[in-house]
């Protein structure tokens, strides 16, 4: 189907000039890797006035480690993630979930930002950057700010940010210890497909967890209620189970195109189980190579 709606298009040489246009543009949409703004436009589930077009930019793009801090700009592929020596040295979970995205032609395109930005539940760096406690960088015509991923999404496909504002990046703090993670991600194939339900993990010494999921609620969850019953408990079969038992109590799966409700709530407990088995042992040194499939 044709994109019927009309807009006009530019392609700001500054970001100042972007966030002027936003601002004096009421229904301007921002255009980076476009994977999902292009669909939508088809659906016509958004009209824009104009698409701001930032691929040009500078200053958005690339990834840098320094002083414990991760920093990916907001126009970064999912394909530079995965390709990124400083991610695999330092954060391999995101390489880990970077891999599962869709096809390699969309990761060429799509942006990690973007990805949190579109912010449906099924979006893979969600979760992740929950367990990160991400911070998003955003600016506007008032000036740059910062946003915690926790309060960055408000419902399906909406977020804090306003209209008039663009993210520049997201910056992690790392954690200064050792530490393990997971990915772990249900689809129906392997492929350019949508998950069904995932789950973060990351797993600190002295038995702290941090566990969130995506695509079985509204937006991606952090698991506050499980990481409290884990807390400082050595990873046996006791601590799984009772880990286990509070899935329900974090998600609110429901039945779509990909899967049933029924159908998530059987794989979520079995897909956590191995998230916190695999990050357990990778803090510890052993386990799988990130980049490794668990369903």
């Amino acid at each position: 189907m044709p994109i019927a709606h009309e807009f006009d298009y530019v392609k700001p040489a500054s970001l100042e000039e972007a966030v002027a246009i936003l601002a004096e543009r009421p229904g301007a949409q921002v255009l980076a890797g476009g994977t999902d703004l292009v669909g939508w436009l088809r659906d016509e589930f958004v009209e824009p006035s104009v698409l701001v077009d930032i691929k040009g930019l500078d200053g958005l793009h690339g990834i840098e480690f320094a002083d414990g801090i991760l920093s990916i700009g907001s126009l970064t592929t999912f394909t530079e993630l995965i390709e990124s020596e400083t991610v695999r040295s330092h954060a391999p979970l995101l390489y880990e979930m970077g891999r599962t995205v869709a096809s390699t032609g969309i990761r060429n395109r799509a942006t990690v930002v973007g990805n949190i930005c579109s912010a449906v539940p099924c979006c893979d760096a969600g979760p992740v950057l929950l367990v990160y406690d991400a911070i998003v960088h955003a600016t506007g015509i008032a000036g740059a700010r910062t946003i915690p991923i926790r309060e960055w999404f408000v419902g399906n496909k909406r977020t804090v940010l306003p209209p008039d504002e663009i993210v520049t990046g997201v910056t992690i703090r790392l954690p200064m210890c050792g530490h393990g993670a997971a990915y772990v991600k249900l689809g129906r194939y392997r492929g350019e497909d949508l998950a069904q339900a995932s789950v973060a993990v990351v797993s600190l010494p002295g038995n702290a967890y941090r566990i969130a999921f995506g695509a079985v609620a509204a937006t991606p969850v952090r698991a506050q209620r499980i990481e409290a019953v884990l807390e400082g408990r050595e990873l046996d079969q006791s601590a799984v189970d009772a880990a286990k038992g509070l899935v329900p109590e974090e998600t609110s799966p429901i039945t779509d195109v990909r899967a049933s409700q029924e159908y998530r709530e059987l794989m979520l407990p079995i897909m956590l189980e191995r998230g916190l088995r695999a990050a357990v042992a990778r803090r510890d040194g052993e386990g799988p190579e990130y980049g490794t499939r668990f369903i």
